[in-house]
Order: structure tokens, then C-alpha cells, then sequence
């Protein structure tokens, strides 16, 4: 699944930011986010916008790298019915995609957070030899930055800076990622 090895850059197409902008307003009312005390629907809605984008990037790399790609799932699930399939599927690989936004990454440090939650725990966190893509999103600039793809055994967790979010959220840090030198 390692095919490439360095950050790769996408410019995001106006289409991609209209779905990911339409999906995020259609979902955000169908999720409730008490477990996190994620009460604000504005910031609810970007992170599902910003998850699209990100989707949308590593969708965008793999197929100029001429693999065959399925999604992003656009499709809004009710309540329990929320789907924890992977993100993507490359040559029919599921890979998951973590994307942070530049700004936050300037705040909080470069990272990505997965479910870990007594309510709720991303799947991918018991699969080692799965596959995740971290995706770093410049909104003022329309451009990913895509990582080269991981398995989550080769990865290093940590708890999220926010103290609010550590009892149900860890987080990989870019720094810790290995990628060749001077990347």
C-alpha cells in the first residue's frame, strides 16, 4: 500500500470542496457528539468538512498513481447507523484518512485523533495491519498535504494536547511519523 514515500501536495478542485461543504450541512443535524463535548454545530460542520477534503486529497493522489479508488462515502447514516468502513479503498485495500487543518495544526501541534471513547473507538485502532493516510489541509490556500500511508503498527500514540479530549481521544503526531530525511 506504500505507494509513495514522500508528502505529496493536492490543490482541492471546486467540485471536492462543494460535496464536502454539502455533505458536512447535510450530516452535522444526524450526529451528537456529547461524549467529546463537542457542542458547537459551526465547528461540528467544519470537521466533517475538513474530513472530506482530506478524503478527497488521498483520493486524488492514488489516482494519478493509477490505482483504482472507491469513495468517499457521501452518504448520510441516521443515528446508530453511522458506518465505520474505511474511508477509501485502494485496489480495494481499505485506508482510513485523519486530516487536521494547518491552522489547528499550528495550535495544537501537527496531529490526528482517533476515537477512544467508552461510547464510541474507531475499529482501526485493533487492526495493526490496517492502513491510515494523514492528510495536513491549508484552508486559506485550497491545498493538502498528503502523508504516505501507514499501518497503525508502525505508528506512535500519545494523548491529545487538549486535556478535555484524553479520555476519549490519542493522537498520532506528525513528528513522530517516519518519513525519509529532509522531508
Amino acid at each position: 500500500m506504500r505507494y509513495f514515500d514522500t508528502i505529496q501536495e493536492v490543490q482541492i478542485t471546486q467540485d471536492s470542496l462543494t460535496r464536502a461543504r454539502t455533505f458536512a450541512e447535510q450530516v452535522t443535524p444526524t450526529v451528537n457528539y456529547a461524549d467529546t463535548h463537542q457542542a458547537n454545530r459551526h465547528k461540528v460542520r467544519h470537521d466533517h468538512f475538513v474530513s472530506k477534503v482530506g478524503e478527497e486529497a488521498v483520493k486524488t493522489i492514488f489516482e494519478k498513481l493509477n490505482h483504482r479508488v472507491r469513495g468517499p462515502d457521501y452518504t448520510i447514516y441516521a443515528g446508530k447507523g453511522k458506518s465505520w468502513e474505511a474511508d477509501l479503498f485502494i485496489d480495494d485495500v481499505q485506508l482510513a484518512v485523519k486530516t487536521q487543518t494547518a491552522e489547528a495544526g499550528k495550535r495544537f501541534e501537527l496531529s490526528w485523533t482517533f476515537q477512544l471513547g467508552p461510547y464510541r473507538r474507531d475499529p482501526i485502532l485493533n487492526q495493526p495491519e490496517a492502513w491510515v493516510c494523514f492528510v495536513e489541509y491549508d484552508e486559506p490556500k485550497n491545498l493538502c498535504r498528503v502523508f504516505p500511508p501507514f499501518q497503525i503498527k508502525e505508528l506512535t500514540f500519545e494523548a491529545p494536547k487538549l486535556e478535555r479530549l484524553q479520555k476519549v481521544k490519542i493522537a498520532v503526531y506528525a513528528r513522530t511519523l517516519s518519513l525519509p530525511k529532509g522531508v
